[in-house]
């Protein structure tokens, strides 16, 4: 069973988000609504994969979280935010985006896009509603021109 840590400011999100993952077959390892918290929460139980969002309580972003959990192991990232466009985030960041509101189904697809990228390197599952992969950092764009 995969473990999810949660990071998101509104409770109630994720509190939702919890019971969704829990009843799709994933163990949510925390919740977290600070990059301190979810730092925490990581090196105590290590995910598998992480939703995140981009703004978080006590003025952090969920970047922050996203560098420290990579860090720790191969973790896949998926931000969960309303505020996606207002980043420029690339690879190095994490693997893929998803614009809330979004509905839950579209939630777990983009789970599953994430999970296929960690496993495999990349994904062929078609994207839901509002999701994004993160493009290549400056570093990976090179290596692509170059060849």
């Amino acid at each position: 069973m995969l473990k999810v840590l949660i990071v998101e400011d509104d409770l109630m999100i994720a509190d939702m988000t919890e019971e969704f993952l829990v009843a799709s077959g994933y163990e949510v390892s925390g919740i977290a609504r600070t990059v301190n918290q979810a730092v925490v929460l990581a090196k105590l139980d290590p995910p598998d994969l992480a939703i995140i969002d981009l703004r978080l309580a006590a003025g952090g972003f969920g970047t922050d979280v996203a560098l420290e959990l990579q860090k720790l192991k191969r973790t896949g990232i998926l931000f969960a935010s309303g505020n996606v466009s207002q980043f420029d985030l690339t690879s190095d960041d994490g693997d893929g985006s998803l614009v809330k509101p979004y509905l839950t189904k579209d939630l777990l697809c983009s789970l599953s896009i994430i999970r296929e990228i960690v496993a495999t390197g990349s994904s062929a599952l078609p994207h839901p509603r509002g999701f994004k992969l993160l493009k290549p950092a400056a570093a990976d764009r090179k290596a692509l021109h170059a060849r």
